[in-house]
Parts: structure tokens; sequence; C-alpha cells
């Protein structure tokens, strides 16, 4: 509805909740927005494509799109500047250099952070990993 509704809209800010933490917004966050949120991230590609082709700053932070999805944006979206995929952990090194080369104008491409410290989970059963993220930083194996 945004997309056609708003035809000359440049700037799309579709921010999800980190689905790969969800300690951070539990208790804060209600149950029933939470399960209303898409799970396709695909779909929400493809209408981003079909209807906002003049987007230049386009900010998709922990989506679940895949390969499928981020073609279609980049097909659809030639225009885009700014491109966050923060978060967004079923996307590949590979899929973003095939993706982006449809990318002309683009001067930003905010990559997702596969990395997330064990001692974020605040997991006691596997508690010795925070030693060794403390110890020897294993955030040298950063992807």
């Amino acid at each position: 509805m945004i997309g056609k509704n708003c035809p000359n809209l440049t700037v799309l800010k579709r921010n999800l909740l980190n689905w790969l933490d969800p300690s951070q917004h539990t208790g804060i966050v209600p149950e029933e927005y939470l399960r209303a949120c898409p799970q396709d991230g695909d779909r929400e590609a493809t209408s981003i494509a079909q209807f906002m082709p003049r987007l230049k700053h386009l900010e998709l932070r922990f989506s679940k799109l895949t390969i499928t999805g981020l073609i279609s944006i980049t097909e659809g979206c030639q225009d885009l500047e700014l491109l966050d995929l923060f978060g967004s952990a079923n996307l590949t090194s590979r899929a973003l250099e095939q993706a982006s080369a449809n990318l002309k104008n683009l001067k930003t491409l905010i990559r997702p952070n596969f990395y997330i410290p064990r001692s974020v989970y605040h997991a006691e059963r596997y508690g010795h990993w925070r030693l060794y993220d403390e110890r020897f930083q294993t955030n040298v194996f950063q992807i």
C-alpha cells in the first residue's frame, strides 16, 4: 500500500526486531506484535521492487530475505545509493556481490554482521564459551 500510494518515495526504513537474539525485546514488545512480523522477507522484497522503483535509501535490518528477494530489489530499485542489510543472516557475501552488481549508483552497502558474541545469549548451559570470548577474543573469526 505504501508503494502504491507514494510513487515518489525515495527513503524506506523497514527495520525489524533482532530475531537472532529475541532476549533484547522479550517482555518489552507485545507477543501479538512479534507473531505478526513478516516471516517471508522475499515476498516483502518483491513488493518493494515492484512498487518502490525510485528508492535511493533502503534499510532492511534483520530481514529474513534471501538472495532471491535481494536480486528482485536490486533489479527493481536500480537508483539505490544506500542499502542497509545489517542482521539479515540469510544472505552470504557471494549473494551480496552478485546482487549489488546491478546497482550502478550504490555508494554505501551495510553488510549483515554474522558474528554474535556467545555472551549475548546469557546461556548458562554454554557459559564456558564466555571464557573463550573474553580471553581469546574469538571475534577474529568474524565473517
